[in-house]
């Protein structure tokens, strides 16, 4: 049973669309929804007495096993809702949590899951074992000395020790992926949106990759990286990464920090967005809250307005600022319209920074003139009386910094 409260300023069609959709992601079937307007949650049970009593009456005509609250409940709120129900009540946070470790198949994916839940866990112990006291006075009656309640925060807390170290092992390891890709000067460019706005289906489309797709939420947890050829023979990398959702759990964005990175590293972010949505603009603006949590609001976007197949009005198109810069593309990842529009605006955008320059080679740099002319970016020779070369080359800055370091040469070989 699913139950929503309409609180002020909050939009109640649009949070029930989602909360259907995140029910069935999770493998239930929604046998009712009750609806309640409230000024301000009730301290107690959030929904108020009267709305319970209707829920419990509701929950015995249809028997239901599960209520569902599309809002985030204090322990105290859960605990008072499931005693007064009599079966078990689930908050849109646990929910969230719950289709996360049903998708998780990777083991660094398992780990982070597990790492939000004991997070999560940690703060809604409650006392359960009455037979395990303190210590009391008299013969006989001295019990353990430590309740079971922080025996299991304990153990909790060691486990989330444990994760943290593995987890710091991943972040280690894609660090230094992270770093070989600055060295070699490749690009990164970082799918991100909504959940279900067609991000890995974008993504295999544009690299032939075989990355989970589904009209679910939530269909991608784990980042696929791949090479992507662009028109003009550079490649950059891609990354697909998980969907964002409105009140993404805290937990959940610290136990992800580490896949995370992979978007706050990018040097281009594609925020692929449902044009079909009635909800598009809160959704954009709950990904861009995302993002400055993260870290990564700076980095430039490209809006890629995805489902136009869905809507005849649309066609797809481009679209400029004042600057001359992409702004935003309108396609589909399904049909693939538009798609050569997107590539042409990744290929203008992670075009490398190319200088004209004059190198003035010594006589035993032979090597790096052959290198040179094998990279295709020498437009004319001289040669000077002592043997050394002068060079006009039209290459990447990033290039010829990397060549000149190589090579041992100075910047006094480089004129302007």
């Amino acid at each position: 049973m699913l139950v929503h409260v309409e609180l002020p300023q909050e939009r109640i069609h649009e949070d029930l669309e989602e909360l259907q959709q995140l029910v069935q992601s999770a493998g239930a079937w929604p046998v009712a929804c009750l609806t309640a307007s409230r000024s301000a949650p009730d301290p107690r049970l959030f929904i108020g007495r009267g709305k319970a009593e209707q829920i419990r009456t509701r929950i015995l005509e249809l028997d239901a096993h599960v209520v569902i609250v599309n809002h985030e409940l204090s322990p105290a709120q859960e605990r008072n809702l499931e005693q007064l129900l009599g079966c078990r009540v689930v908050d849109r946070i646990g929910l969230i949590l719950d289709i996360f470790a049903q998708r998780a198949s990777s083991f660094e994916g398992k780990l982070q899951v597990e790492l939000a839940q004991l997070s999560r866990l940690a703060s809604r112990l409650v006392r359960g074992w009455t037979h395990l006291e303190r210590q009391k006075g008299g013969i006989g009656l001295r019990g353990p000395g430590e309740t079971q309640l922080e025996t299991d925060r304990r153990l909790i807390g060691a486990r989330i020790k444990q994760i943290n170290r593995r987890l710091s092992q991943v972040a280690n390891r894609r660090d230094l992926s992270r770093r070989a890709r600055r060295k070699a000067s490749v690009p990164v460019v970082s799918f991100v949106g909504y959940t279900n706005a067609g991000k890995s289906t974008l993504f295999n489309r544009m690299t032939g990759a075989h990355a989970q797709t589904a009209n679910q939420l939530f269909a991608t947890l784990d980042p696929t990286l791949r090479r992507l050829p662009l028109p003009g023979g550079q490649s950059i990398i891609v990354a697909d990464t998980v969907g964002f959702i409105r009140h993404l759990p805290h937990e959940l964005v610290a136990a992800f920090r580490a896949t995370l990175e992979e978007t706050r590293n990018a040097s281009l972010l594609l925020h692929v967005i449902d044009s079909t949505s009635p909800g598009r603009i809160m959704r954009v603006e709950q990904v861009n809250k995302v993002l400055a949590e993260i870290g990564a609001a700076e980095i430039p976007q490209i809006k890629v307005h995805n489902k136009i197949d869905l809507d005849p009005r649309l066609q797809p198109g481009i679209e400029r600022g004042p600057d001359g810069q992409v702004r935003r593309i309108l396609m589909s990842a399904e049909s693939g319209e538009g798609e050569g529009l997107l590539l042409q605006a990744l290929a203008e955008h992670c075009a490398p920074q190319t200088v004209s320059r004059q190198l003035c080679l010594p006589p035993s740099a032979g090597k790096l003139r052959a290198r040179l002319y094998a990279l295709g970016v020498v437009h004319g020779e001289r040669q000077k009386a002592d043997g050394a070369w002068v060079l006009d080359v039209e290459i990447p800055r990033a290039s010829l910094e990397q060549l000149c370091r190589s090579e041992g040469l100075d910047q006094s070989c480089i004129a302007a």
